[in-house]
């Protein structure tokens, strides 16, 4: 972004600033897909208006160049080194534009909702992996998973058993598919932080716990175990109840001699 403005990094902040939200998803064929809503607000953040120069289109051109070159060393392995990077998938649009949202009106609880809806898609509802760790390569001969997802599982579980890859904990993350990265990340200052959060639910949960009548609260009894005990009457206990009918019928009643 500072080198398409003519500015060096230190100046460019005393003009603009960009933050991010992302989260990862899991596509079906095990591939880890990231989701980010990235901004270009003006140096005050989202309080003020960026310069006339940072526009959508610049944002969406280092977008393009910073994903086509950016590189992370991987780990070496039997004399190979691996790198990643992005795939050639990319698809960039404009928050602002209608086509964001399918037409319908862009507002905060759009984005939200949309960046919500990849944070609750796990490997297990993507790829039909699992939701908990193994324990032992052997549980998964007992899983009612697909195929192909049984082969990831067991590639991470298998890479894990290496020396030179035990700092990466494949093993602990093989139902993830061996992804154990944080599946939402953001800029500090993008939005109000986790701990602030954290800290107005603690203070709202001292202000009900020292309220005068206590928190109000319905209480729901959760039943968790059942046991079949039986259905009907036996033929002993039919006969014996058909047997005290005439007698429970006249209970009560005056009578006659």
């Amino acid at each position: 972004m500072a080198k398409r403005a003519g500015l060096s990094q230190r100046r460019f902040r005393d003009h603009a600033r960009v933050s991010f939200a992302k989260v990862a998803e899991y596509q079906k064929r095990g591939a880890v897909h990231f989701h980010a809503v990235i901004r270009l607000d003006g140096p005050g953040g989202g309080d003020t208006t960026p310069p006339p120069w940072a526009t959508a289109e610049l944002l969406t051109d280092a977008i393009e160049a910073a994903a086509a070159k950016v590189r992370v060393d991987g780990p070496v392995i039997d004399g190979r080194g691996h790198t990643f990077a992005f795939g050639r998938q990319l698809d960039v649009r404009t928050i602002r534009s209608a086509e964001f949202n399918g037409g319908q009106e862009l507002t905060e609880r759009a984005v939200a909702a949309y960046i919500a809806k990849y944070a609750t898609k796990g490997a297990e509802t993507a790829t039909g992996a699992l939701d908990r760790p193994l324990k032992f390569a052997a549980e998964l001969a007992q899983l009612d998973i697909s195929e192909h997802a049984r082969r990831l599982i067991r590639t991470a579980w298998t890479l894990g058993a290496r020396k030179d890859l035990e700092h990466l904990r494949l093993r602990a993350w093989a139902h993830m598919l061996g992804f154990r990265g944080h599946f939402s990340t953001k800029s500090r200052r993008y939005s109000t932080t986790l701990g602030v959060l954290r800290d107005a639910r603690a203070e709202w949960r001292r202000a009900q716990a020292t309220a005068p009548n206590g928190p109000e609260t319905e209480t729901t009894y959760v039943l968790a175990h059942w046991v079949f005990a039986g259905t009907g009457l036996s033929d002993t206990e039919a006969w014996l109840a058909a047997s005290l009918e005439p007698a429970l019928g006249t209970e009560g009643e005056p009578t006659h001699g």
